[in-house]
């Protein structure tokens, strides 16, 4: 994704091809997670969206651009907020995209939503960074994923769709999690880096009512720096060199 920085300032800011995604106050960077998320994610019947933990607002940004819906993207992280409202208002649909700075768990906004997405902490066993706003945005100490799905079930509307992309390794208990909330997977893709390497991300919807699916995997990279055409087509809307 480096191709994509602009070679003086490559820590400053992420350039695509609608919008410019600053990221020097947030403790987490611009990453593929997010943009594997942002692309992934069914929008067709999306009225209303809910981004948990917008960080650099990147994943609002690239829903906005995919969709007509309006946009909450609610943030924990004081710096991050203030990052994701700067580059929110000087992107395209500012008119479209609220941030708010809170705690999804004291997040009360007297409405559902058609589609809620996260891109949640997920460094559960890793070392905690000395940067305190780095421990939180990396580890969920703050939002369990039990908490997460609780608050998910409250703000998602009867038809709505809840979508994630997590590490591989928790897939199950997430998805243990979720049944315990009415919450059942309606698509689940395992992402592999490179052939021949383990999946180590999967990117999983969630509805209300349960719905039979296979489990489908998507290849990032053919070879070093090269990338599949499944890759291609999900992110050639936004990265500046696809």
């Amino acid at each position: 994704m480096c191709k994509n920085h602009s070679s003086d300032m490559a820590n400053s800011y992420f350039k695509f091809k609608q919008f410019t995604v600053w990221q020097d106050k947030c403790a987490m960077k611009v990453g593929t997670d997010g943009v594997l998320l942002g692309s992934w994610t069914d929008i067709n019947h999306a009225k209303t969206i809910l981004d948990v933990g917008t960080g650099t607002g990147l994943i609002a940004l690239m829903l906005a651009q995919r969709s007509t819906a309006n946009i909450t993207a609610i943030e924990i992280d004081k710096d991050a907020y203030s990052q994701a409202t700067e580059n929110i208002k000087s992107s395209p649909w500012s008119n479209r995209i609220e941030v708010i700075h809170e705690d999804l768990n004291r997040f009360y906004p007297g409405k559902k939503y058609d589609l809620i997405v996260s891109n949640p902490p997920y460094f559960i066993d890793s070392l905690k960074s000395p940067d305190d706003s780095r421990t939180v945005a990396r580890h969920n100490q703050n939002l369990t994923y039990r908490e997460l799905v609780c608050k998910v079930s409250e703000l998602l509307e009867s038809n709505g769709l809840f979508s994630m992309i997590v590490p591989t390794s928790v897939i199950n208990h997430i998805i243990a999690e979720a049944h315990d909330f009415n919450l059942h997977p309606m698509e689940l893709t395992n992402v592999i880096t490179a052939p021949g390497k383990l999946p180590k991300r999967s990117l999983i919807s969630f509805q209300f009512s349960e719905k039979n699916y296979i489990p489908k995997e998507l290849l990032i990279e053919i070879e070093r720096h090269k990338y599949s055409d499944e890759f291609n087509n999900l992110i050639k809307d936004f990265y500046l060199n696809i």
